[in-house]
C-alpha cells in the first residue's frame, strides 16, 4: 500500500476538516457562516414586494440556521446527537436551495446571483 492510500480498516475520525486534499483546510464553521453572511446581504438587495417578502423571510432562516446548526453539531456530545444535527445541516442547506431558485423565478435579472451562492 503507497503511503498516500488510506487503510479501509482505520477507524474515520469524525472532524470538519477534509482528508488532506492537497493540504486545503475545510473550515466548516467558517464556512457555514460565511455563507450565512452572503445570503443576509444579497437578501438586502432584493427589492421588498408582495412575493419576494415571504421568499427571503424563508431564506434568511434556512441559510442561516446551517451554521448554527453545525456548530451545535461540532460540540455534540455523542455520535447520535452530531449525526442529527449534522441531518439537520443538510435539510437547510436543500431548503436554501429551493428558496434560491424561488427567489431567481421571481427576479430573473439576479439568476447569476442565486445560482453563485
Amino acid at each position: 500500500m503507497e503511503s498516500n492510500e488510506r487503510n479501509p480498516n482505520d477507524q474515520a475520525q469524525i472532524s470538519n476538516k477534509a482528508p488532506n486534499l492537497k493540504s486545503k483546510n475545510y473550515d466548516l464553521i467558517e464556512r457555514t457562516a460565511k455563507f450565512g453572511e452572503n445570503i443576509i446581504d444579497f437578501c438586502k438587495t432584493l427589492p421588498r414586494d408582495d412575493i419576494n417578502r415571504p421568499l427571503i423571510s424563508q431564506l434568511i432562516r434556512s441559510g442561516t440556521s446551517q451554521g448554527a446548526n453545525y456548530m451545535e453539531a461540532d460540540a455534540a456530545v455523542s455520535k447520535k446527537d452530531f449525526e442529527n444535527k449534522i441531518g439537520l445541516c443538510r435539510k437547510e442547506s436543500k431548503e436554501s436551495m429551493h428558496w434560491l431558485r424561488m427567489i431567481a423565478r421571481a427576479n430573473q435579472n439576479r439568476k447569476e446571483d442565486c445560482r453563485r451562492l
